[in-house]
């Protein structure tokens, strides 16, 4: 791309250009280019002048097209997008970090003097940002051996907008512990590890979020704020001193007395946070009184800059909206009460262009005068935007020969190496002579070429004689997009909701549920040792030790359910767990017979990938996710195999089955079989029905479809071809189950969210089912623990990371008011899109959708609930897909399953009486398409908020950060996910024990059925001595980080794991303490154990015991021990005790440090007194 960018440079306009700029002309104007050749010469004029630029234009859909296009041209280090939503009240919200991100990136770049192209949507250059100096200031760099003034870099971490914790897990938090201090800017894809050596930096290294372990060494790090709102003392002493007189003076203005009292109230809770050196929430409305000068991006800009403005009309219009839409915003505050009069909330558009002194190009598709500008220099460049071909070759081969004759040079874009290879061969079946070429080659003049890349659309530009073409003007087709690095992964999330805190409720094997109270360190005979402490019914306590950790584990169920706490000692939980054991033996033993059945039954072995699946594979227009080539590579395996597959795919809502199951259907059809896929709604059954038929319909593939949709014409002719065999794929309802059905040769069942069928139909698809390889499909995520108690009697697929969505769903959380409504709604009906409104309640429904009606009298709304009859409940839904109404209000049916891909805003109402579960959903239900969905949870003003409904609002909150709030969405999910795979009456046993112990007694009862080799038997070492081994608070003070690290010295079953383990705690903690360290002596002594066969070492006051298994004193040779122990001279005897070798230490008079390290020794060394061991001097 980079011959295309020296090819226009050379053009005489963009010379002139370049040079009016270093002229220090103010306004130039260039008209007739549009759509990608814009950018490509905003690029060539960045190459020529190398001058830093702002690009300005309207909104962030079409700035973020203009950055996809400056990245083919230019590096990403020279191309930054600066996001800004265009929703005032939004912006101003509790929102979701992504975009933050990548506007402080922007920031730091600038404040630095970065060069570069920096595009910027209109709503962003009106934000109010702190003074350039003020931010540069806070540009913070470490070296190695640097010296730090702790305390106040910890002031300056708190000052920039980072918060403290005990671990850091999402952007923008620190964590100090002993000499290491751990930080996450907002701009680097992983934290950073900075570790002291008194005030020295020593060692400075990337870490990975996941296990918090070290990932590489670094020189230096960079770090800028975590916030937009960065505010001194003195910046504070402003606002409280400007905000007193606006109080003051609107208290004058305004008539209502309510209105009075609550401007008052609310004003006056600010300041007082504000005197206690407190952000208020609020504090973005009072940007501009905090400096005296409030900058914008335009001061960011360094000096000697250019100013691209991306139709001018445009931006001036979508500025006009912005402050009209404000100041709406604006009244209703004042209305009520929450603010006072005049307080610029954000720069004025038209004022911040005239006022700015860089040189600025206007780019205009027409040539016509703009008003407010006088452009001193004028281009008017011709260009065409290209044609769609739409695959029609002959067209193209004409429009080629008409540039040829002209001597045009043209260049086809394809993305990769594969597409440009394929789209060669496609032109040359055409006669099309055309060459490829490499990225560094020059441009072939006056010929055609291939060559890589991609740009929103391609374009003529006949002065210069040059053609661009894309693939979507060629076939119509979307080109992948490279993926953006995603900052965290979803798994990951998923993990962490097992986490254990103060106050959960716990289950421990042997006593039933109590509540956690804590780790402690309790010291028993001078010997100190951390317990977990657990209470249980009326005073009951249990401590824990650590050895045990294991039989605890939290208390998983259903949503907010308050479990019983158990006496200690009664027999009530016994029955409980036996009544929960004899379930789960009758589960596995099906399980194990159903697996058995399906191993012995033959199908059908589907022959490997051919040429055209390879073929139909690609033409996918997005980026698979790992997670999906996995799964389509396993489905195929299991096809591939003679007996017949069974496999559950489960992936959330969007994560893209849909395409899995597609290609798994294409390749049965290529194999001549036909496939079947059932769904449990009509509407479902005609979205998969449109969507196959579009990915089927260059590969002639016969689609059928059976549901109340299709005429009875249409149906039977549906069930010829099925019987027939000429219809390949059919889609449908349990109508599909009907029998007057016959399938000439069916090979793949499809079945979608299975346990939504009721019983009958379940019998059905089971007679279906016989021989055929079956893949089910469901959106309820499969937990974790399940997953793997199922394998090896279970195909389980899982689908964790969320395809490639360029923009993740926007979510605010807020108080419900009709103003804010009423804009997010415009706005989303000004590009065309949808708006569900979410209102649970059926009885004053039909009241909500009028008041809506009224609010925006353009708007068509319509209402949809579950009491209406189906029919009506379909065709209502069916033309809301047909774009006939605009807002849907409706109540929580719409979580199942509905693909509406123009519905981009989600508004709900009453979101505290939703549990989490359901809103996660819910939010899985807009962005499914490629521009930014918003989802507004709104609450209704109203003092009294129970408890749980403030939780729930708070976890939404940090849905938006995609914290707790996920983690317990998913944990409500897997709960349901759960009863779906192993019937619904599992849940009350799950409930009963909790969902881990129930997972354990799963996996342990179908094990015991696998009729596996028999085990080899393990040797257990029981440690019992009197040593201060533990982790002290002084090391690790979380008491979640610590339980975490018990459980890992727990699993130590290798020297190399141990020394493993040692690395981490040094890597993450810094050097440990003696205590810590018999730890590991302790954990080093029981993988030497195991492999002598020792069974334990005890202490009984003056001595230490170590008795070896009966098995192990058979092996040994005795003189061998004896010349082992001899070593220790007379502190050291040997005996038998029970056909037990029995080796004993005298501690009388010695340090503990002493006879451990003789007990050490022994253990260690005592493996090469068997009988078959190498003598080694």
């Amino acid at each position: 791309m980079k011959s295309i960018l020296n090819f226009i440079g050379q053009n005489e306009e963009l010379q002139a250009l370049a040079a009016g700029v270093e002229e220090g002309l103010e306004e130039q104007l260039v008209a007739g280019l549009s759509g990608s050749s814009r950018s490509v010469f905003i690029a060539s004029m960045f190459r020529k002048t190398g001058k830093p630029a702002i690009v300005l234009t309207h909104n962030l859909l079409q700035a973020q097209k203009i950055y996809d296009d400056l990245l083919q041209f230019l590096s990403d280090e020279e191309v930054f997008l600066y996001p800004a939503n265009e929703l005032i009240a939004a912006e101003l919200s509790v929102a979701s970090p992504e975009l933050k991100s990548q506007r402080i990136e922007v920031l730091n770049k600038l404040a630095l003097g970065k060069s570069g192209v920096f595009v910027v949507p209109a709503a962003g250059l009106r934000k109010i940002l702190p003074p350039k100096t003020l931010w540069k200031s806070l540009q913070l760099s470490f070296e190695l051996g640097e010296d730090v003034d702790l305390d106040k870099l910890l002031d300056q971490l708190l000052l920039m907008g980072y918060q403290r914790n005990d671990m850091v897990g999402t952007p923008g938090e620190f964590s100090l512990r002993g000499g290491i201090l751990d930080i996450f800017p907002h701009t680097l894809e992983t934290p950073v590890r900075i570790e002291l050596f008194d005030t020295e930096i020593d060692s400075i290294r990337s870490f990975s979020l996941e296990d918090q372990r070290s990932i590489e060494k670094l020189k230096e790090v960079h770090i800028g704020p975590a916030s937009e709102t960065i505010m001194k003392g003195e910046h504070l002493e402003n606002i409280i001193e400007r905000l007193e007189a606006g109080l003051s003076k609107s208290l004058k203005k305004i008539k209502s007395d309510q209105v009075k009292e609550r401007l008052t109230q609310n004003t006056g809770y600010e300041l007082e946070q504000l005197r206690n050196g407190q952000k208020p929430q609020a504090i973005y409305k009072y940007l501009s009184y905090a400096y005296d000068e409030a900058a914008s991006l335009l001061d960011y800009l360094p000096e000697g800059g250019m100013f691209f403005l991306d139709e001018l009309g445009r931006v001036q219009e979508m500025g006009e909206s912005l402050e009209k839409e404000e100041a709406d915003w604006y009244t209703s505050l004042l209305q009520n009460g929450e603010i006072v009069h005049d307080v610029p909330v954000s720069h004025n558009l038209s004022k911040l262009l005239v006022q700015s002194s860089l040189p600025k190009v206007y780019f205009s598709l027409f040539l016509r005068h703009i008003p407010n500008t006088s452009p001193q220099n004028i281009f008017n460049l011709s260009s065409k935007p290209m044609q769609s071909f739409h695959g029609q070759m002959h067209v193209l081969k004409a429009e080629l020969d008409r540039w040829k004759k002209g001597n045009f040079t043209i260049i086809l874009l394809g993305p990769d190496e594969e597409r440009k290879k394929k789209l060669q061969r496609v032109l040359n079946d055409y006669d099309i002579e055309v060459a490829v070429t490499s990225d560094n080659e020059k441009l072939l003049i006056g010929q055609s070429q291939i060559m890589s890349g991609h740009l929103t659309n391609g374009f003529e530009l006949p002065m210069m004689k040059i053609a661009v073409l894309t693939e979507e003007e060629l076939f119509n087709k979307k080109t992948k997009k490279a993926p953006r690095k995603q900052k965290l992964s979803n798994a990951e999330r998923i993990k962490s909701y097992s986490e254990l805190k103060i106050g959960d409720h716990v289950v421990h094997v042997n006593h039933g549920i109590g509540k956690y109270l804590g780790i402690e360190t309790l010291e028993i005979n001078g010997v100190h040792k951390d317990y977990l402490h657990i209470k249980y019914q009326g005073t009951d306590k249990l401590y824990v030790p650590v050895e045990q950790f294991d039989l605890v584990q939290k208390y998983v169920a259903s949503e907010s359910k308050e479990p019983k706490l158990y006496k200690l000692g009664g027999s009530e939980w016994k029955k409980v767990k036996n009544k929960v054991q004899s379930s789960v033996q009758d589960i596995a033993d099906d399980l194990i017979k159903l697996y058995a059945e399906r191993e012995a039954s033959k199908g059908y072995a589907f022959s490997p990938d051919g040429d055209m699946q390879r073929e139909f594979e690609t033409s996918f227009p997005y980026q698979e996710t790992e997670d999906q080539i996995r799964s389509i590579h396993e489905i195929k395996m299991d096809m591939e195999r003679e007996r017949p597959m069974d496999r559950l795919l489960c992936g959330d809502v969007g994560y893209g089955k849909t395409e899995v199951a597609i290609r798994a259907a294409f390749k049965a059809v290529v194999d001549g079989k036909q496939v079947a896929l059932l769904v449990p709604t009509t509407i479902l059954a005609q979205q998969h029905f449109e969507t196959m038929k579009e990915r089927f319909q260059d590969f002639g593939l016969e689609v059928g479809l059976l549901s109340r949709f299709r005429t009875k014409k249409q149906q039977t002719e549906t069930i010829k071809g099925i019987k027939a065999g000429t219809v390949d794929v059919v889609i449908g309802t349990h109508r599909i189950l009907s029998k007057d059905i016959e399938y000439r040769d069916l090979g793949l069942l499809i079945i979608d969210e299975e346990q939504r069928f009721g019983v009958t139909h379940k019998e059905k698809i089971k007679q279906l089912k016989t021989n055929v390889d079956v893949l089910t499909l469901t959106a309820t995520p499969i937990p974790r623990t399940l997953h793997m108690s199922m394998l090896g009697v279970r195909d389980l697929s899982v689908i964790e990371t969320p395809p490639e969505n360029r923009f993740p769903v926007q979510t605010y959380v807020m108080e419900y008011n009709g103003v804010l409504i009423k804009e997010a709604i415009e706005r989303e009906l000004a590009r065309d899109g949808q708006v569900y409104f979410l209102y649970n309640r059926v009885e004053d429904i039909e009241r909500k959708a009028e008041e809506i009606s009224m609010l925006v009298p353009d708007a068509r709304v319509a209402f949809a609930h579950g009491k209406m009859n189906e029919n009506e409940l379909e065709s209502i839904i069916l033309s809301f897909l047909d774009g006939e109404y605009d807002v849907l209000v409706t109540t929580t049916i719409i979580e199942t399953g509905v693909d509406i891909p123009n519905v981009n805003t989600l508004i709900v109402y009453d979101a505290d009486r939703m549990g989490l579960s359901q809103l996660y959903q819910l939010r899985g239900r807009v962005g499914r398409s490629n521009r930014v969905a918003y989802s507004y949870f709104t609450y209704r003003k109203d003092k009294v908020l129970t408890e749980v409904a403030e939780k729930r609002l708070q976890s939404i909150k940090e849905f938006t950060e995609l914290g707790s709030g996920f983690k317990i969405a998913m944990r409500d999910l897997t709960i349901r996910g759960a009863g779906n795979i192993l019937g619904a009456q599992q849940h009350g046993f799950i409930d009963s024990v909790g969902f881990d112990l129930y997972s354990q007694m799963l996996k342990e009862a179908i094990e015991e059925r696998k009729e596996d080799l028999p085990k080899e038997k393990v040797y257990s070492f029981e440690v019992d001595i009197e040593v201060d081994a533990y982790i002290p608070d002084t090391y690790i003070q979380d008491g979640h980080q610590k339980i975490e690290m018990y459980k890992r010295f727990r699993s130590v079953s290798t020297l190399k794991e141990t020394a493993e383990l040692q690395d981490e705690m040094l890597d993450r903690f810094g050097e440990y303490p003696e205590e810590t360290a018999y730890l590991f002596q302790i954990a080093e002594m029981k993988v030497y154990a195991r492999q002598a066969k020792l069974e334990s070492i005890k202490q009984n006051k003056k001595e230490v015991s170590i008795y070896m298994s009966p098995e192990g004193t058979q092996e040994i040779d005795g003189s061998k021990v004896f010349d082992i122990c001899n070593k220790h001279g007379r502190a050291v005897g040997l005996g038998m005790e029970e056909q037990k070798l029995k080796i004993t230490i005298n501690t009388n008079r010695m340090k503990t440090s002493q006879w451990f390290n003789i007990a050490y020794d022994i253990v260690k060394n005592i493996q090469l007194a068997r009988k078959d061991a190498e003598v080694h001097s």
